[in-house]
């Protein structure tokens, strides 16, 4: 991919300027001195740069890893056979889009099983940032792509609920890593209920091959399905199945549902891949319901 046609993450520690990330350089590692996976950052894009500093106290947005990062287990002969043409990839910028209804749900889309990353996999709508676009920009244009759900900047009050870090593939047990992307999570809120979003609707089969209209308790049991833990995930108070809308092949809707094991997957260490919701949406759906539970003033 062009270069010139990506926008990167730069990251800086007090005063210096911005650097460009390395591929195989851990953002949230460049921040925290030990082990820790999670730190409060700031963050900006201006003059198509991406940059994650630490400001003053307070005012940040948490920026995560999942605890088995690969680029933060890579080793210095695994780093060196990352092919060079990856290598010179950077950190790209990406934007997920949490739509928050009137009703409190919140629209997840099923991955198509035909891309290169995280097939088949649960996530909001989201993709990269553009040049010259603002991360509302990116997100209301991806969002629209992906479901066809077309909002105007004006309507919505954006907020950053964090960042956090993704490689693919997301484990080393899977292979060495092929993307490094830094996703800014954003929610948005609307003044419709999930049923009249539905009824717009039209999401695009190349990209997405079912929705889910999630709702608390259905989120909350996914964010306690934490992916590199044990133990089993408490759902006796929710039914077995979740509806969902199938989309055809021609874009079409259908009501289905799925199993309820589906959406409290977790990721497997190694073998394949399992339909799931991804860690990081589990990150930012559990920033969501924090989010619920202290509104804005």
């Amino acid at each position: 991919m062009d270069k010139v046609r990506r926008i990167l993450v730069c990251v800086c520690k007090e005063r210096a300027s911005p650097q460009r990330a390395l591929f195989v350089q851990s953002i949230t590692g460049h921040f925290i001195d030990g082990g820790d996976d999670e730190v409060e950052v700031n963050c900006s894009l201006e003059k198509n740069q991406f940059v994650v500093f630490r400001g003053e106290k307070g005012g940040g947005v948490p920026l995560k890893r999942p605890a088995f990062c690969p680029i933060k287990h890579l080793s210095v002969t695994e780093a060196a056979a990352i092919s060079l043409d990856v290598q010179q990839r950077g950190v790209d910028v990406g934007v997920a889009v949490l739509l928050q209804t009137a009703n409190q749900r919140v629209l997840l889309t099923r991955r198509a099983k035909e891309l290169r990353i995280f097939p088949n996999v649960w996530v909001p709508p989201g993709g990269h940032v553009e040049l010259d676009e603002t991360l509302l920009d990116a997100g209301l244009r991806e969002l629209k792509e992906e479901t066809g759900l077309k909002l105007e900047p004006e309507e919505v009050c954006p907020k950053i609920l964090g960042l956090w870090e993704s490689v693919y593939p997301p484990m080393l047990s899977r292979g060495l890593p092929q993307r490094h992307h830094i996703v800014v999570y954003m929610l948005l809120h609307s003044s419709l209920s999930h049923l009249q979003l539905q009824s717009s609707l039209s999401p695009s089969p190349a990209e997405v091959s079912a929705c889910v209209w999630a709702d608390g308790g259905l989120v909350r049991a996914v964010v306690l399905a934490v992916d590199g833990e044990d133990g089993e995930v408490g759902v006796d108070d929710l039914p077995d199945t979740v509806s969902v809308s199938q989309v055809s092949a021609d874009g079409g809707l259908t009501d289905s549902s799925l199993p309820l094991a589906v959406f409290v997957s977790r990721a497997p260490a190694s073998g394949p891949d399992v339909e799931r919701v991804s860690t990081g949406t589990k990150f930012a759906l559990e920033l969501w319901l924090k989010s619920l539970e202290t509104p804005d003033p």
